[in-house]
């Protein structure tokens, strides 16, 4: 099938895409949700929108299409099984993937990567049928300290670019996942923390995988943004100031 890959640089939406591509589908777009622009960090179930600044360039070592829309609404229908609700953070992905489908209307499925979080699987499961669409999440409930290992093990080159656990400090920010992987297995056997960082654990931005055929991402200039010192579990991100694509 022809998909389209809702994409926000980390692991999880890369390493989808990968599984899509092995499973004989072919990305022809990807499409990308952004905060406003006064804000780096928005208050979101849906959205990853840390490291957002960096996702053009990001999309453009895949080499297909980029499809961005900025988020609008909020999360305001917080129910289990979702409908159709104004003014919500689902309906700016509606409206995104509506506006791709005019654009190439051979798409037949969207990619996510969604792993344990019922919340977001469920609203674009929502969106596609509105459209017509399959949901491919080939990570679904995937056992997390097997996937991680996985990702690392197929060139997934990401780093971390947000904290927000115990056991992670300001010092974890920028290190690679390979680099960072005893840490996190670690701190899941100590604390009981997601490996994947479903629990928002942490954020990853990718910066070389296989699905970039001829170039990759070099992070030039950054800057820490700290919401929290706690000394037991500190809350950072890194804005992506400059990205190179190399």
């Amino acid at each position: 099938m022809n998909v389209v890959a809702l994409i926000s640089g980390g692991k999880d939406s890369t390493m989808n895409m990968i599984q899509c591509i092995k499973n004989g589908h072919t990305i022809v777009a990807v499409a990308n949700l952004y905060p406003p622009e006064s804000i780096d960090e928005l208050d979101s179930f849906m959205y990853q929108s840390v490291g957002s600044h960096a996702i053009e360039a990001f999309a453009s070592c895949l080499e297909v299409p980029l499809f961005r829309r900025k988020i609008t609404g909020k999360p305001v229908n917080s129910e289990f099984h979702y409908l159709p609700t104004e003014d919500d953070e689902v309906e700016d992905l509606y409206q995104l993937l509506s506006e791709i489908k005019k654009i190439h209307p051979n798409i037949q499925a969207v990619s996510s990567g969604a792993i344990f979080s019922d919340y977001q699987k469920n609203r674009v499961e929502n969106v596609c049928e509105r459209l017509g669409l399959v949901s491919l999440a080939y990570l679904w409930h995937r056992e997390q300290s097997v996937l991680l290992k996985e990702m690392i093990d197929v060139g997934i080159k990401a780093i971390i670019i947000k904290v927000a656990a115990i056991g992670l400090n300001l010092n974890h920010l920028g290190q690679d996942l390979e680099t960072l992987y005893p840490t996190l297995s670690v701190l899941e056997k100590k604390f009981g923390i997601n490996m994947c960082g479903e629990g928002g654990e942490y954020e990853t931005f990718t910066l070389d995988c296989p699905l970039f055929p001829q170039k990759h991402l070099r992070l030039e200039e950054k800057e820490m943004v700290v919401h929290s010192n706690d000394a037991f579990a500190p809350v950072a991100f890194l804005r992506l100031v400059k990205m190179k694509v190399c």
